[in-house]
Formats: C-alpha cells, structure tokens, sequence
C-alpha cells in the first residue's frame, strides 16, 4: 500500500486508459471516500452519476469536440497550436466509466452554516470530494481524468439533470495506460511546466484606506437658458411646428445637455457590465450561471446582438467584468474590476457588504471617467448577468414601494411553474430583510454588481454632463438607484426603450418619464441603446442641418 506522500506523487489527471474493468466495490469504495470529505455546514450537497453506456459517452464527446475546436482557433501562436492539436484532452470514450460530479444548489433553500458569504462554498465541498475520490482510485490501482471543455448548458440538458443540480465536472475513470514519467502530462509533451515548489507570501498588515462614505455623490442641479432658444430654432425649421414628434424633444434635449444650439455626438461608446448573483442558485432562472461567463465569451468574439447592432452604427463597445464567477484571460479585451465571483445569495443575507456597495460605485465612475477622456460625450449602458431581473425587480419594489408582484417579470423566459418559484423566492427574501430601511441598505442586500456598477457609471456620466443612453429594465432599476442618490442625473438620461418586462413600464411611470421605443425586447446587453441611436443621432442632424423657413426661402404661415 502507498503511504501518503507516495499517494500523492502518483496521482495523475489521466488521459490514456487501459480496457480493463472498473468494478462496482471500487467504485463504491471511491464514492465512500469522496463521502468523508469536508461539506460546509454539513449541506451534504455533492451528487454523483455514473455512466457506462457507450452511446452516452460518444454523445458527451461531440460536445467536448465541438468546444476544444474553439479554444484551438483562439490560439494565435501557430506552433502553440500544433502542440494543441497533438495534445490528447479527454478519454470520455476509452475509460470504462464516466463519472458526474455535480452539486445540488437547492440545499440554499434553507439557511446553510458557512454560505451566507458565498454560495460557492457548496460547489467548494463537492471539490473537496473529487480529491478524496482521486486519492482513493489512486491507492487502488486506479485513476481519473477531469474534463472541463464543455458546453455545461448543453451538457446537463444531454444528461437531462434536474434544474436544481449543476455539474462540476465529468470524470473519466479507469486503469491508467502510462503514468507520464511520474509527471504531469502536459509536463511531459513539453506544452507547460510545473513550478517547482508552491507559492507561499506571507502577510504582516492590513491595508488601511478611506472610510467608506455613505452619501456617494453631491451633484449640483445646473439650470440652463437655452431651452426657449433651441425650440424657436426647431420651431423655424421647414415643417409644420411639432410635425417631428418626440424627435424635436430629443433634439432639444440634447442641446440643453451638451449647452450648444449645434450639438454634436462624439465617439459614442455603450458599455456593459457583466455580474453573477448568487439569487439564481435557487432556479430563478431558465439558465444556470454559467451562462453569464458564456454570454461575455460571445460578447468578446463579436457574436451577441450587441456587438452586431454596435458595429452597425459606429458605436465603441466595452465590456466590464463587474463580478463574474470566472477568470478571464488576461489577453481577453476586458475590463476587470470584478468585486467578487458573483454576490451572495439575499435570501438569507446580504448580496454584498456596504463597502463593496462604494466600491461598485467607484469602479462604475472610473470606466466613464477612462472613456471621457478619450473625447467620448455619449454613453449607453447595458448589462449582463444570470439572475439580475430578480435582484432588479427587488430593488424596484422596496425602493419605490411598489407590491413585489408588479415588478417581477419572466426574465430568462421563465414562465408558469418556474415563474411561480420565482416569484415564492424572491417573496421569502424580502420577509426575510430585517436591516436598516433606507435606500443604500437596500441597495447593498438585494442589488448586484453590474447593477451597482451602472449606478455609480451613471452618476458619473452626469458628473461629465455626458448623453446617457438606458437601455431596458434592469438598466433603469441601475438608474433608479443612481436618481435617488442625485435626481439630477434625468436632466442627462434618455430612456431608450420600454421592455417587454413586467416591470419596467410601472418603473418608467414612477420615474415620470416614457421611451423612445416600444418594440417589446426584453434582451438587455445594451441592445436597446443600440437600437434606438439612430432615432437620436437623426434628432442632432435635423437640429443641426435642416433649414429654416428663412434659410430656404420657403414661405411660412399666411
């Protein structure tokens, strides 16, 4: 028998196996290891399945291919990608067994020792038991290869799990064929080598900085003159007074805003900020949240209606990561300023702390403040995040005081029984709140990062007097928040369209203002800004090129 350190020099992520047999006692003695391992506040949450039918495996596969095809055209070093391609990732088909390993997030239901900062925890514990499992195929002569290149969306509707259960990882099981020169693979065919020793610092202090401020902004209202001057100007243009619509309004607006009779849109740019929230472990949504990494993946490659809608009109697109529960490249055109991977779950307690709250703010103002300096006088924001309508459609409520019921729409689609749950979930949070009731406390334990973000995005913008583009429902609730702390931030605002969710045409009431658009979209990312830009840049151009009456010497009224 292998003592502990032999054990753990040996154990290997295996990629090549043997055909031999896995026995159902050596499975069970595995399982039964990963058992005994660590599972905060004893949630017992990690869920095991095994697979043996070929036809699942081969099934699995496709979608292992489908993915390792497209991390292979993301690499731009030609001989890198030579390497990759001799590179064997996967046995899902050659080892004897398959196994899943998932945890269940409906444990978060109930109050949970040791979740209440983050939900991963639950996912932590399951990985604690994939390493007792690894140990002990190990020690019987036996290994395992993780497979994470995987559409895990795709994944768990193949495998058909329950909305509850989310995948760790799948496991490819059985009698190693080589042991690597006792190293690890990628080691041995040269694409990465091992450190030496682990990375160890050790820290003496704290860092100390300013103390959080309650009140974020004091933005002084600035009347202007202009007005009566830029309507007798539209007034005079040739056409009937008024025959523009709304048109002359944003025309009007905008010219107050930028304090010129001639504005000009300069380098428009929308921004999207990108969150997790630990709300969507409790099946808030048709999606799980890997899907907020998934989507800011297809925001980066060019591929989301956004980037098409961007690209159509000229419009610059960023993208932040506010709080997405994953580590992007650092090669990835991406602005980090990630507060956490994803807030906690306010169920039972708070989304995020009261200095991570300002820290939202700080971090929304610094990406407009980078992108005013290049010259940029028009902003639109939008916002990407698996479970963000339910934290917005909270904050609607208590922050309007506006019956829960009126603000929750179907998000994701969720629709019927799924809606119903929804709707329980987010009831149980509120009963559950017993903080302080004002306006940034409610903020702090029910708002999201990318939400929090915008906010502070927003109330700097107006701070730069910039156009600011809001786009739908969730954006508005970021606005919401952003007016209540500096109701002059409206003066600045055009809100682009009227979402097809429930709540957002009460919430444009409340705010007492209406949308440029009703097209009935509900998609988020900034596409409503996007959209409705050329009704704006049309309200500048007619304001600035069309003739008066005078100019053309057309005859006005008799």
């Amino acid at each position: 028998m292998l003592n502990l350190e032999e054990l753990l020099r040996s154990r290997r992520d295996t990629r090549h196996f043997k055909p031999d047999a896995v026995s159902d006692e050596v499975i069970e003695k595995a399982l039964a290891a990963g058992h005994m391992a660590p599972s905060v506040g004893l949630t017992d949450a990690t869920r095991y399945y095994i697979i043996r039918d070929e036809s699942v495996k081969r099934a699995i596969k496709d979608i292992f291919e489908e993915y390792n095809n497209k991390a292979f055209e993301l690499i731009e070093s030609q001989p890198q990608k030579s390497l990759y391609a001799t590179l064997k990732l996967e046995g899902i088909v050659d080892a004897p067994v398959g196994l899943l390993v998932c945890y269940d997030r409906s444990v978060l239901n109930n109050f949970t020792i040791g979740t209440i900062a983050s939900n991963d925890t639950i996912k932590f514990s399951a990985v604690c038991a994939v390493q007792n499992i690894w140990l002990s195929l190990t020690e019987q002569g036996y290994s395992m290869g993780w497979v994470s290149i995987l559409n895990y969306h795709r994944f768990k509707k193949l495998l058909n799990l329950p909305e509850e259960i989310e995948p760790l990882g799948y496991f490819c099981v059985g009698k190693p064929a080589t042991d690597y020169d006792q190293q690890p693979m990628l080691q041995q065919l040269g694409w990465k080598n091992k450190s030496a020793k682990p990375h160890v610092s050790q820290i003496s202090s704290i860092n100390s900085h300013t103390p959080i401020k309650n009140d974020v902004v004091d933005s002084k209202f600035t009347t202007y003159n202009l007005s009566t001057i830029l309507q007798k100007r539209i007034d005079e243009k040739t056409k009937p007074v008024g025959s523009l619509g709304l048109l002359e309004s944003l025309a009007r607006k905008v010219g107050e805003i930028f304090e010129t009779l001639t504005p000009e849109i300069v380098k428009p740019h929308i921004v999207v900020f990108a969150a997790d929230h630990g709300i969507a472990q409790h099946g808030v949504s048709n999606y799980p949240t890997e899907v907020t990494r998934q989507m800011v993946n297809n925001f980066l490659d060019g591929g989301a209606a956004i980037n098409v809608f961007c690209k159509q009109h000229n419009i610059e697109l960023k993208i932040i990561d506010a709080g997405v529960n994953y580590d992007f490249p650092s090669n990835q055109n991406i602005i980090n300023h990630k507060i956490a991977k994803g807030t906690a779950s306010f169920i039972n307690d708070s989304a995020m702390r009261r200095d991570e709250l300002q820290l939202c703010f700080e971090k929304g103002a610094e990406v407009v403040s980078l992108i005013h300096q290049t010259g940029c006088n028009t902003i639109g924001f939008g916002e990407m995040g698996i479970g963000n309508t339910s934290s917005a459609s909270v904050l609607m409520s208590v922050l309007c005081n506006i019956p829960l019921i009126d603000c929750i729409g179907k998000g994701t689609g969720v629709e019927n029984e799924k809606l119903k749950h929804k709707i329980e979930v987010l009831q149980q949070a509120v009963s559950n709140y017993n903080g302080q009731v004002d306006q940034l406390s409610y903020m702090a334990h029910f708002g999201g990062f990318e939400i929090m973000q915008i906010t502070g995005a927003i109330l700097e913008a107006k701070n730069k007097n910039m156009l600011i583009l809001v786009d739908g429902f969730i954006v508005t609730v970021a606005f919401l928040c952003a007016f209540l702390i500096n109701p002059s931030v409206k003066q600045n605002a055009v809100f682009c369209h009227e979402s097809g969710e429930k709540g957002h045409k009460l919430l444009l009431q409340w705010l007492n203002t209406e949308a440029l658009l009703h097209l009935q979209m509900r998609l988020g990312e900034g596409s409503g800004c996007a959209v409705a830009f050329p009704l704006i840049k049309s309200a500048v151009n007619f304001l600035n090129d069309m003739a008066s009456f005078e100019s053309a010497e057309v005859s006005n009224k008799i």
